[in-house]
């Protein structure tokens, strides 16, 4: 990576102090951060949200995102909570080498795996540590709304339950509005579908929202298990996310991706791109071999983003007018595909005029 790289890179991230390290389980950590009275702006969240970390691993710059288990207006403090991975270089980077008094470099929240009207019913369903951004909706959503919420949360076995005491607290404080079923591979088994699907029937609705997190197996049953019990795929909302290559990596797979833009012929020279981000709207140019992403910047506006590889999906947007083509996608399904849902960084126009919409 080049200097000049490098230093962009590193311009986009804040320096956090930690607060605290919380041991949760025996595989387990939260990392407690401080924010800054002049970053409190940037580093506001919604629930569900997630943090990318810049952690510096064996002379390299590795960026991990991690889902805050705080909750916004509830948790002075924004906290993630890290489960060691076997293999994982920023899991047990995280649990083996951080502690209070660290600083560590972070991104500004990002991610759209959080409910838009907090009133609805929530039908949530967490494996191992999917459990971290689904806690921040259930708490924000007992603060903030009457909804009922049912949570299903699948383990190993009782050691590796994170949040277990604040789970039944909770529980014991909200009897008429919140039901906590867990499921211990050790006692019941692996769940299956059909075992899913069974148990989903007794909750899903036409007015409840399903999110889903955890080991990309558990998340595909359970998904499945959702349709299968009725519940419509709009309503089912699934948080996946890869592993991002370390930065040095991440440079040459961007040099090869502009090099193989670059021998191919755009399919126009230019294009008007209408953008909408949070009830505004934008209008600018676009270059036939420019991304959504390049041009809105270029243009100015906040675009959200996080990996610039189309693989976190954090600048996930829907085309409404004309065609765009991506170049490199790993998180969008053919679901998501089919309802038009592309990625901003990987973006490129294929007719004169683009309208996009950001989720609000």
């Amino acid at each position: 990576m080049t200097a000049t790289h490098a230093d962009a890179a590193a311009a986009r991230y804040h320096p956090l102090r930690v607060h605290e390290v919380i041991e949760e389980t025996h595989d387990s950590k939260s990392i407690v951060f401080d924010v800054p009275a002049q970053l409190v702006g940037q580093f506001a969240y919604r629930p569900g949200q997630f943090l990318t970390l810049r952690l510096p691993i064996d002379g390299r710059h590795v960026p991990r995102c991690y889902s805050m288990s705080s909750a916004p207006g509830l948790d002075g403090r924004l906290r993630v909570t890290v489960k060691r991975v076997a293999q994982g270089r920023g899991s047990n980077y995280v649990c083996d080498r951080v502690r209070a008094g660290d600083t560590i470099e972070l991104l500004p929240p990002s991610g759209l795996f959080s409910p838009r009207d907090l009133t609805q019913n929530l039908l949530l369903m967490a494996g191992g540590s999917g459990i971290t951004p689904v806690f921040s909706i259930l708490r924000t959503a007992l603060a903030q709304s009457g909804g009922r919420i049912v949570l299903f949360y699948a383990n190993r076995d009782e050691r590796s339950v994170i949040f277990a005491g604040a789970l039944k607290e909770l529980a014991r404080r909200h009897p008429e509005r919140l039901q906590v079923v867990h499921w211990l591979d050790s006692v019941q088994g692996v769940p299956s579908q059909e075992q899913l699907a069974a148990w989903a029937r007794l909750w899903a609705t036409d007015s409840a929202q399903a999110f889903i997190c955890g080991p990309g197996i558990f998340m595909d049953t359970a998904q499945a298990a959702l349709e299968q019990a009725g519940m419509a795929p709009d309503a089912i909302h699934v948080e996946r996310f890869v592993s991002l290559p370390d930065e040095e990596a991440l440079q040459q797979i961007q040099q090869q991706v502009a090099a193989e833009a670059a021998s191919t012929p755009a399919a126009v020279d230019e294009a008007r791109v209408q953008l909408r981000l949070d009830g505004e709207e934008y209008e600018f140019t676009c270059g036939g071999n420019e991304t959504l992403l390049e041009a809105g910047l270029r243009a100015g506006i906040n675009v959200p983003f996080s990996c610039q590889a189309g693989m976190c999906a954090s600048c996930m947007c829907q085309v409404q007018e004309g065609s765009v083509h991506m170049r490199h996608n790993e998180v969008l399904d053919a679901k998501d595909l089919a309802k038009r849902w592309t990625l901003a960084c990987q973006s490129v126009p294929t007719t004169d005029t683009v309208r996009v919409k950001f989720p609000e």
